[in-house]
């Protein structure tokens, strides 16, 4: 009887030390551990799965896609409760501007790009609030009046004029030519348009040995006003609506606007410029420096004004080079023709 027994308590024994073993080396022997492990797992890995990132592209009103859709959703991160239609749109530009503006180092644009990028990743990543729409009012729908003045690519006519009082933020007197001397308000510009032009005039006059002179950038509201009055007094008022905007309906007032010329012309506003060496080169490079000329020939019925080669107007690399390149106008580049 004692020799059956001793074989079976080894046998248990053995099984004993393999467990101990097996313990030791760190295998989970408990019926509970795999669980354990698993929530260990599940606790240190914490994947969201909705959350969005910034895309890389330039972007900017009229674009559409998968991108579009992305920087809304992170838009809508920060709490800016905007539709995700992978669009472009109004109230994607109103938090793309709201939030440019809030920065207080961006240039306020509307455009998103690297410069903003950062800025709603360093947001994102810091976790500190943001309150949507305290910058800029949400649009509320009225096609009369600009509810967004500040990005570059808002349409300003006879039939969208700048809300009341409105001033450009940022106005700055770009370095370049100008055939007066003094201080005057025309000279001003937003800096993000003044710093293009600057580029621009470099390339005309130092690279390409042309003489391009600065006359006429920002008008406030009242000077406009003292313009078309002028002009309806010496044209009368159909006349001076074709050459000349009433106030509050005027680019100039943008800031994003600059009046250029020559010497060839002297120094005047007339479309004998687009002939000059000057003219044609404006016409062939401006969108490089993201200037478009904003009334060219043959758009009248859509511009509502007479051709003008020497009004350049600030809309940012990207839609100029397409504007030009197609031959159209902003009007036209917006669907608001």
């Amino acid at each position: 009887m004692l020799k059956k027994v001793l074989p079976i308590a080894a046998a248990l024994v053995a099984v004993v030390l393999l467990t101990v073993a097996c313990t030791n080396d760190g295998t989970q022997t408990s019926s509970q551990a795999p669980n354990s492990e698993k929530n260990t797992a599940n606790k240190n890995e914490t994947p969201d799965q909705n959350k969005a990132t910034l895309p890389e592209p330039v972007l900017q009103k009229t674009d559409q896609g998968e991108d579009v859709k992305a920087l809304q959703q992170v838009l809508n991160q920060l709490g800016y409760q905007i539709s995700i239609t992978s669009k472009f749109d109004e109230m994607t530009t109103w938090a793309v501007t709201d939030f440019q503006m809030q920065q207080g180092r961006l240039p306020i644009t509307g455009i998103y790009n690297k410069v903003t990028k950062k800025a709603l990743q360093q947001k994102l990543d810091s976790n500190k609030t943001l309150t949507p729409g305290s910058a800029l009012n949400k649009p509320d729908g009225n096609k009369k009046v600009v509810t967004n003045p500040h990005e570059v690519l808002e349409l300003v006519n006879k039939e969208h004029s700048l809300p009341d009082g409105f001033k450009p933020k940022n106005l700055v007197v770009p370095d370049v030519n100008f055939p007066f001397d003094g201080f005057h308000e025309k000279k001003q510009m937003r800096k993000v348009a003044a710093n293009a032009l600057e580029k621009l005039f470099h390339a005309a006059n130092d690279q390409a040995g042309l003489e391009l002179f600065a006359q006429s950038g920002y008008r406030s509201y009242d000077r406009q006003d003292a313009i078309f009055a002028s002009n309806v007094e010496a044209y009368g008022e159909e006349a001076a609506n074709n050459v000349s905007a009433r106030p509050g309906e005027s680019e100039h007032q943008t800031g994003l606007t600059m009046d250029v010329t020559s010497p060839d012309v002297g120094f005047h506003l007339n479309t004998d410029f687009g002939k000059t060496d000057e003219g044609q080169w404006l016409k062939e490079h401006a969108a490089e420096y993201g200037f478009i000329i904003r009334y060219p020939k043959d758009k009248e019925t859509i511009t509502k004004y007479q051709y003008e080669p020497w009004h350049l107007r600030y809309v940012g690399e990207k839609a100029a080079t397409e504007i030009m390149k197609k031959g159209i106008t902003l009007e036209e580049f917006l669907g608001k023709k």
